[in-house]
């Protein structure tokens, strides 16, 4: 449906039309508390909001939810509406691409009826300290390969900001720090996830 302004009034007609035609629905941007992020409060009126907000980085400003093209009763899809599942991704790019894999990926194949494969997960020794902060999942930028004896080695490339690109275009994997995770010392066993097989 191409780019819509940061106009409720447009988004809504957006969201009708999108609803009206196809099963999911995938949108970048607008989903955090900005005054020009409108898709939560859109989403709530022909819908439901499922979830908002995910404790993990990057990614947290995300939304998931159901929407028609027809408001019902109190914003309630009536059951002879034509329904979407809305995925409210963020809009910066490397947060796009994180919650894609973590959330919609699976979610797709399993609405096309297709038998959904645990993504594979490597364990690999990380070559360097990285700072993390317990409370949150962390899915960090890096590059795995094979140590001198066979293992896995894991590095992050660099600066790992939400909207900065090369992050994403130089790995080769998403490191995963678990929820209750702190610091990572050279040496530590990590788990990652190698982008080789996920598209």
């Amino acid at each position: 449906l191409g780019v819509v302004r940061d106009d409720p009034a447009a988004l809504e007609a957006a969201f009708r039309e999108a609803a009206g035609c196809a099963d999911a629905v995938i949108t970048s941007g607008g989903v955090s508390v900005g005054e020009a992020d409108h898709t939560k409060a859109i989403m709530a009126r022909l819908g439901e909001v499922l979830f908002w907000r995910i404790a993990m980085r990057p990614g947290r400003p995300m939304a998931i939810g159901r929407i028609g093209a027809r408001p019902g009763a109190e914003g309630r899809i009536g059951s002879d509406d034509e329904q979407a599942i809305l995925f409210g991704l963020p809009g910066n790019p490397v947060a796009v691409m994180v919650t894609f894999y973590a959330f919609v990926r699976d979610a797709l194949l399993a609405m096309s009826g297709a038998r959904i494969e645990p993504l594979p997960m490597l364990r690999a020794t990380s070559v360097a300290a990285i700072r993390k902060r317990p409370g949150r999942t962390e899915y960090q930028r890096g590059t795995v390969g094979r140590d001198p004896e066979g293992g896995w080695q894991v590095a992050i490339t660099g600066a790992q900001g939400s909207g900065i690109l090369r992050s994403m275009s130089v790995a080769n994997g998403l490191v995963v720090l678990g929820h209750d995770q702190g610091d990572v010392a050279i040496g530590d066993t990590l788990d990652v996830l190698p982008f080789d097989g996920l598209i």
